[in-house]
């Protein structure tokens, strides 16, 4: 039976202070303390050191199958959040475009509902002005910018600056037809509320 110092047993094991210390808390190594010093007590130090360093092998084998283990059980979980990940953006993009379809059929049937009405009120403003058979000309064909105005109700002056936007958007816009130096629209075809 021998008794070291912490030094002497870290030269004896040729590991750390550190280390010796570790094993003293574990109780893999026995100590004593003698006037304030700390010794340890090694009975066959050849036996020790085999049976120790062998720990530590099954020790460091055992801690490095668990790392390798939770590396693929990472790279597992990194892959699988990847596809999540892809499958979401997939979703969110074929969501949208099926708002964006709804949206337009809305649009579509809300312009031929506006058409609708806009051509039965035309119809009925035009009614103490005009034929039975002009009504059906005015709402299949393009009447003149000033008619249409007129079956509106507007004023005279409303009237003025209503036809100079139309002047001015002749050319860029294609429900305003422009025939001898004179404008035409189409009620049925397209809505004006916009410019008027």
């Amino acid at each position: 039976m021998a008794k070291l110092t912490i030094q002497e047993a870290s030269d004896h094991f040729k590991v750390s202070k550190e280390a010796v210390h570790n094993r003293i808390r574990r109780g893999t190594l026995a100590s004593i303390m003698e006037h304030g010093v700390k010794y340890v007590i090694v009975d066959d130090v050849k036996k020790d050191v085999k049976t120790s360093s062998g720990n530590d092998d099954k020790y460091y084998s055992f801690l490095e199958e668990q790392n390798k283990a939770l590396q693929e059980k990472v790279e597992r979980l990194e892959k699988d959040n990847s596809s999540l990940r892809d499958q979401k953006e997939l979703m969110l993009i074929e969501e949208r475009i099926k708002i964006e379809n709804i949206y337009k059929e809305k649009d579509e049937q809300l312009k031929n509902i506006l058409n609708t009405i806009s051509t039965k009120f035309l119809a009925q403003t035009l009614e103490s002005d005009v034929t039975n058979a002009e009504i059906i000309d005015i709402v299949d064909e393009e009447i003149s910018l000033k008619k249409y105005l007129k079956s509106l109700g507007l004023k005279q002056k409303r009237r003025e600056v209503v036809i100079e936007r139309f002047k001015k958007l002749s050319g860029k816009e294609k429900r305003i037809i422009v025939k001898d130096h004179k404008l035409f629209v189409n009620p049925k075809k397209y809505s004006y509320s916009d410019i008027i």
